[in-house]
């Protein structure tokens, strides 16, 4: 299988329509349009019955101490943990490419309804769910996709890989809230072939090409 993508190219940076956060002067970061990007795969094996999608992050901060605290830096040297953007599962067989913007097209606080998504398929809730747990304007179940914020701080610069799945089944044993831990172990036996795409993002002006 090959996986591809009009939004950017392999390897390279991803452009701040698609992201949650864009880099601002005066207050390190502000929202940006969130759009999910355009991508498109092929050559998937006989027998695919649907297709699955992963997004994740595996250069997020184990800790959060220092995460855009003035004066301070996340350590390159500190463990990373995966941080997920975007799960979506049981796209039917026929489909062969997702619209740019056509499941995200700007930051909704409190999370986005789900899981029922377009083109008869499921959305799980992704990270942002976690991370705005305890804020009381932003808390909420956010379904579906939500683009880079990686911290305005951190030494290094985030990958954002993405993974479309060729699934010899149609639909993924999940219930109504699943993230990516449950896709990824509902995958498990049923994965005829992947492809994968990774974009990079930074906030860190330092960082910044």
């Amino acid at each position: 299988m090959k996986l591809t993508s009009t939004s950017f190219a392999d390897g390279q940076k991803i452009p701040g329509d698609f992201s949650f956060c864009i880099p601002d002067p005066a207050h390190h970061v502000c929202l940006g349009k969130n759009l999910n990007p355009q991508l498109t795969w092929s050559d998937a094996p006989a027998g695919t019955k649907s297709f699955a999608l992963i997004c994740h992050d595996p250069d997020v901060p184990s800790k959060g101490d220092d995460v855009n605290q003035e004066g301070r830096s996340v350590p390159a040297s500190l463990p990373r943990v995966d941080f997920f953007h975007w799960v979506l599962i049981d796209l039917p067989a026929a489909v062969n490419g997702l619209k740019e913007g056509e499941f995200s097209s700007t930051v909704t606080p409190r999370g986005k309804p789900g899981p029922q998504a377009a083109r008869g398929s499921r959305q799980g809730i992704n990270n942002y769910t976690d991370w705005f747990a305890g804020d009381n304007d932003m808390r909420g179940d956010y379904y579906g996709y939500d683009g880079p914020c990686p911290p305005w701080n951190d030494e290094i610069i985030h990958h954002y890989i993405f993974t479309v799945f060729a699934l010899d089944i149609e639909k993924l044993p999940l219930g109504e809230k699943f993230g990516g831990p449950e896709v990824r172990a509902a995958l498990q036996g049923h994965v005829l072939a992947e492809a994968s795409l990774t974009g990079t993002y930074t906030l860190n002006p330092k960082l910044q090409g």
